[in-house]
């Protein structure tokens, strides 16, 4: 992330995991350490860290720290933390996937606390670790998808602020910015919470990348008038038939790049497909708070009282979307991953 911190990493000592606090950018880069299960919870649940990738690495981190002195009952305080930290966002599958890694490797050893905790840690450090490189995998296969001086509209923030790396679907303008190449990337504001103003902005502008930022209502208009010639966005799940759930407004994107006949690219780690899921409507979309919507960032933009319908994501099907890039390289339609994710053409 061109000389930032981390987004998800362990603290000095290694009894905390340390995050960004993202609710606080871009006035302040400020950090948070996590020591406890409310505090991860709070963390995910308060998007302090977000990101389907990221909230994945900080559950499983977290669970590996929380649970630190607390050999009596162990097993008991496993359980209850583990389905706390997997429950504390319900859309994304990254985090109870990535529970579901720490679970199996400890599963055997629940009777012997030491041992327990030397398993989680280690299992945690491989998750974030692949992180890493799954980002960096995902970067190299979307590149082939790029050349240097195009035009890109890209929506919330999939970038290194979302992942333990440098990102799902900024990760190839990342790399395009360490080759030189002198990208444009439209950014949309991401209402209500402006992760796409806040934090995708920010990212950009640290690491190089021209950017603009547009208002979401921007999006068909710019797609039409101002060139665009690919849309990056990340994914939050994948279902196994390729549609694909992401930050709300990612299907209206979707639909006007359709009509302007512009490419859409997902670009998410292979952990995101769910071959469990059939299609987007089977998935649970998290409903939160009106507020957020009535009073974004703490000011009034409705009269008091006002109602507010505020889903955290919908689903763009997958006939809408161009190809599907993983860690394992470049998918195209007609898509099926009632099988998981296979490895294939990175062209």
């Amino acid at each position: 992330m061109s000389g930032l911190p981390p987004t998800v990493a362990w603290s000095d000592d290694g009894r905390a995991v340390r995050i960004v606090d993202q609710r606080r950018l871009p006035a302040e880069l400020a950090f948070l350490d996590l020591r406890t299960v409310d505090e991860v919870v709070n963390a995910i649940r308060t998007l302090a860290v977000r990101g389907a990738p990221a909230i994945g690495v900080a559950g499983a981190m977290g669970l590996a720290v929380a649970l630190r002195e607390r050999e009596a009952g162990f097993a008991a305080h496993f359980e209850a933390a583990a389905t706390a930290i997997a429950r504390a966002r319900p859309t994304a599958v990254n985090l109870p996937w990535a529970i579901a890694r720490m679970r199996a490797a400890v599963a055997s050893r629940l009777g012997e606390p030491a041992s327990a905790l030397r398993l989680l840690h280690d299992e945690a450090e491989r998750i974030r670790a692949e992180d890493e490189a799954m980002c960096l995998a995902i970067g190299t296969h979307g590149l082939a998808l790029l050349r240097d001086g195009m035009t890109l509209l890209t929506h919330c923030n999939a970038g290194a602020l979302a992942t333990a790396g440098i990102g799902t679907a900024l990760a190839p303008v990342h790399l395009a910015a360490r080759r030189g190449w002198r990208l444009h990337v439209y950014a949309d504001e991401t209402r209500p919470l402006l992760q796409g103003a806040r934090l995708t902005m920010w990212e950009l502008l640290h690491a190089g990348v021209q950017a603009t930022l547009i208002t979401d209502n921007m999006a068909a208009a710019t797609l039409r008038d101002r060139g665009i010639e690919a849309v990056l966005v990340g994914a939050d799940r994948i279902c196994a038939n390729g549609d694909v759930v992401n930050k709300v407004g990612t299907y209206g994107v979707a639909l006007a790049a359709h009509a302007h006949g512009v490419p859409v690219y997902v670009l998410a780690p292979s952990s995101t497909v769910d071959p469990a899921t059939a299609r987007g409507a089977d998935v649970h979309i998290e409903q939160r708070d009106g507020a957020e919507v009535t009073m974004p960032l703490g000011a009034a933009a409705a009269p008091a009282g006002a109602q507010a319908y505020n889903p955290a994501f919908d689903w763009t099907p997958a006939r809408l979307v161009s190809a599907i890039v993983t860690d394992r390289g470049v998918h195209r339609p007609p898509y099926d991953f009632s099988r998981g994710v296979v490895a294939t053409s990175s062209t």
